[in-house]
């Protein structure tokens, strides 16, 4: 038997060292390097997958012509949930769902657990962080008692699979959460690297072999990133991240990976007393009780995936009395922010190097599109001049570093979703291959920063000598 050494893990990353460190080369984390003794490379597989033969099994080799199908899905029931898995789960398939604690992953995942056990499915929730009566008093609490849902507490994944196996092949488990699963295959303690991996690599063989799918919920980290090494998020189908401010009363799913579907969708779902509850029109959400006639707003009509979505953006540009002025971003990319800024100094002839700039998307959203920056251009060019946007126009464009607005992708779907809430004008770049026809959007179409400039400092003009 080969001798067992001690190694070193960095338990925020998975790093190994052969000595105890301080300080993680890898991340940065301080006092997150902890011994753990492993054997041989065997001892950390099941009993069932150990082999005492030293020569390989031979397999059959495929080449690539051959049917292929579409893999069979199954509906969660859960129509948000759909778009951001694909379609529904895939059989086999493993997703990892992480999320700051209280956002809501629990009750998300016991509502689709729900509408697929009252299809006639067999669904198997497993919690490894709340007792079954503790589930029970959720499930009450959203109307769902009635759902024939098999529930039980327990962290050994050796007996979970072992009772998973018997009787028909589920059409889902719930894993919560993966951290806190063990293995009698790896000496270590829950909720550690060597554990995480190894249970995670347990249940994944468990799905692939059974054809079941498998939800794997994740602990997130301070910094937003799901816990635990990162080769589990290798190891899964799909990662999908769940989002939400506390302040808001809205949560966001967000598809980071899929092998089976886009990812670049979103599922948008509001936080009700009976659960959450699908957001249909998340735009006309987002856009709920805007001040029309504040300067320093601009709606901005983006895109995630293939669903438009308006958001409003609001900047504040105020006199400092500091030396170095503040940059506050709440939603975007801070370095956008100031790429814009510097455009809007060096091309259209603002002072904006002795102001304050706040910057805020309107209702928690997170827009990391370049086509907001012509949005963010306008919001802060009316807060600088005083003078209000129009209240029907939306903006979408990227800004370059010659002052010149580029075009962006699927323009016309913007315009009709702008269009669907009321707006009639459109300030865009020049589209290209593009037809805007269909939309009773009228464009204003500005080719370079100058022209917004002048058109917003035209209304402010405008303005001053009516009220004069």
């Amino acid at each position: 038997m080969a001798k067992r050494r001690a190694t070193y893990l960095c338990q925020e990353c998975g790093a190994v060292y052969n000595r105890w460190m301080g300080k993680c080369e890898a991340c940065g984390a301080w006092n997150s390097i902890v011994e753990e003794v492993g054997g041989d490379a065997s001892a950390s597989l099941p009993a069932a997958l150990r082999s005492p033969r030293s020569k390989g099994r031979v397999f059959a080799l495929e080449g690539l012509e051959g049917e292929s199908r579409e893999p069979p899905r199954t509906p969660s029931g859960i129509a948000e949930l759909d778009r951001v898995t694909g379609g529904g789960f895939v059989r086999g398939s493993v997703i990892l769902i992480g999320g700051d604690p209280g956002i809501g992953k629990s009750t998300l995942l016991m509502q689709a657990s729900a509408a697929l056990a009252n299809a006639g499915r067999r669904v198997a929730y497993i919690s490894g962080e709340e007792a079954v009566g503790q589930v029970r008093l959720r499930a009450e609490r959203m109307g769902l008692a009635g759902s024939p849902v098999e529930l039980a507490a327990q962290t050994n994944v050796e007996d979970i699979i072992a009772t998973l196996s018997e009787g028909a092949v589920p059409a889902l488990v719930v894993i919560d959460s993966i951290q806190t699963m063990w293995t009698d295959t790896v000496e270590s303690a829950p909720g550690t690297v060597t554990q995480v991996r190894a249970s995670a690599q347990h249940l994944i063989r468990y799905a692939k072999t059974s054809g079941a799918a498998v939800i794997l919920v994740g602990h997130v980290t301070k910094d937003g990133q799901i816990a635990g090494p990162r080769v589990v998020e290798h190891m899964v189908d799909a990662v999908a991240s769940f989002e939400g401010d506390s302040a808001h009363h809205f949560r966001i799913l967000r598809a980071v990976k899929n092998r089976f579907g886009p990812t670049d969708e979103i599922g948008v779902f509001e936080m009700t007393g009976k659960g959450l509850a699908e957001v249909a029109n998340p735009s006309a959400l987002f856009l709920e009780g805007r001040d029309t006639a504040a300067p320093g707003t601009a709606v901005f009509a983006g895109m995630e995936g293939t669903r438009p979505l308006l958001v409003e953006i609001q900047a504040l540009v105020a006199p400092t009395a500091l030396g170095t002025p503040r940059r506050a971003v709440v939603g975007w990319d801070p370095a956008r922010l100031s790429m814009v800024v510097a455009v809007l100094e060096a091309h259209a002839g603002l002072k904006l190097g002795m102001h304050d700039i706040y910057l805020n998307v309107a209702g928690g959203m997170r827009v990391s599109e370049p086509a907001c920056d012509l949005a963010a251009a306008a919001a802060l060019v009316s807060s600088l001049s005083g003078a209000a946007l129009p209240a029907d126009s939306v903006y979408f464009g990227e800004l370059g570093l010659s002052g010149a607005v580029r075009p962006v992708s699927q323009a016309p779907t913007r315009m009709k979703e702008a269009a669907k809430l009321g707006f009639s004008t459109a300030v865009i770049p020049a589209l290209r291959g593009e037809a805007d026809g269909g939309t009773p959007l009228r464009s204003n179409v500005v080719g370079h920063i100058t022209e917004l400039v002048a058109q917003i400092a035209a209304r402010g003009r405008h303005r001053n000598a009516a009220s004069g």
